[in-house]
């Protein structure tokens, strides 16, 4: 993996990014044990100096080179200010990280990446390590995680929509964005909009229009008018939905980010998978597919809206 070196073979991966509390450790944990379901040899490198508990197998620590508490400690600093040095610390450190990844060759590498914003909208420090590892023949896709709850919020899910095409611009990789939580949705509240509305990021005006009937936000329809625009000028952001417990949902994802990367597997793996998927229930998913969840949560909307007309 020497810099530069035309001959040595490429490195397929996932840079796990995405707000604090989207999944994205949960997300590594259940990917490294679908890959290694179908054969696939899965390396997890933990790139999050404030990771202490970590449920997946974690092959590369960042901790072995720098923790978030001993950077707040010893240069006085926040946490937002700590994780920004840790990140540069890496970035100072490239030799330190080439030497760890040359003992998995031949792996496929999940990054388990820190949750702060910034770090993917214009802070360079972590978009250079990616720019490193593609220098090193990786062949990286960003798998960006966003909490589906947003899709309760209309408000919110601008601001995500927006976020989400800011850190697509910045970070300047094969780019994946996917509404995690999916087996929680329920718990969140009313969608507005059947869920391909938010996963296809349809035409958003019915979004401002929505937006319109809140008070609060009527004074604020311009500001929403031009930032949708910006949204659908760009026409790039989408999201595929996820539920780790449920192998079909799964299978997408993976699906996604191996045609975003250009990752191809043997016919072996492909068989593994074909079996996984028709295997039955097994003690590590549920197998309740995202569509049931839909489905589910609208014939609960309906149900509610029927019993108010009764009571009417």
């Amino acid at each position: 993996m020497s810099e530069g070196s035309k001959g040595s073979s490429l490195a397929f991966g996932q840079v796990v990014i995405g707000p604090p509390g989207s999944g994205k450790t949960t997300y590594c944990h259940g990917m490294q044990e679908f890959m290694g379901r179908i054969g696939r040899k899965v390396t997890v490198v933990n790139l999050d100096p404030a990771n202490e508990a970590m449920p997946y197998q974690c092959a590369v620590d960042i901790a072995e080179l720098i923790t978030l508490p001993d950077a707040m400690e010893n240069l006085k600093l926040g946490p937002n200010g700590g994780l920004i040095y840790c990140m540069e610390y890496l970035e100072a450190n490239f030799d330190w990280l080439q030497e760890k990844l040359a003992a998995f060759r031949g792996h496929y590498y999940l990054f388990d990446c820190p949750g702060q914003v910034e770090l993917y909208t214009h802070h360079d420090a972590l978009k250079n390590v990616f720019a490193q590892l593609a220098k090193w023949n990786f062949r990286l896709a960003a798998v960006h995680l966003v909490d589906s709850h947003y899709c309760t919020d209309p408000g919110k899910f601008i601001s995500v929509l927006c976020t989400s095409l800011a850190t697509m611009l910045h970070v300047e990789l094969p780019h994946v964005n996917v509404l995690s939580k999916m087996d929680l949705i329920e718990q969140y509240g009313k969608l507005a909009f059947n869920l391909d509305y938010y996963t296809e990021v349809l035409d958003l005006s019915y979004l401002v229009d929505h937006l319109a009937s809140d008070p609060f936000f009527r004074n604020y329809r311009r500001l929403n008018e031009k930032l949708v625009e910006v949204i659908e000028d760009y026409s790039l952001v989408s999201f595929v939905p996820l539920n780790v417990q449920d192998k079909e949902s799964m299978r997408q994802v993976m699906q996604a980010v191996d045609k975003a990367n250009g990752y191809s597997f043997g016919d072996q793996e492909h068989r593994s998978l074909e079996a996984l998927m028709s295997a039955a229930v097994g003690a590590d998913f549920h197998f309740t597919s995202t569509l049931a969840v839909q489905e589910k949560y609208v014939q609960s909307q309906d149900k509610a809206v029927e019993e108010e007309v009764m009571d009417l």
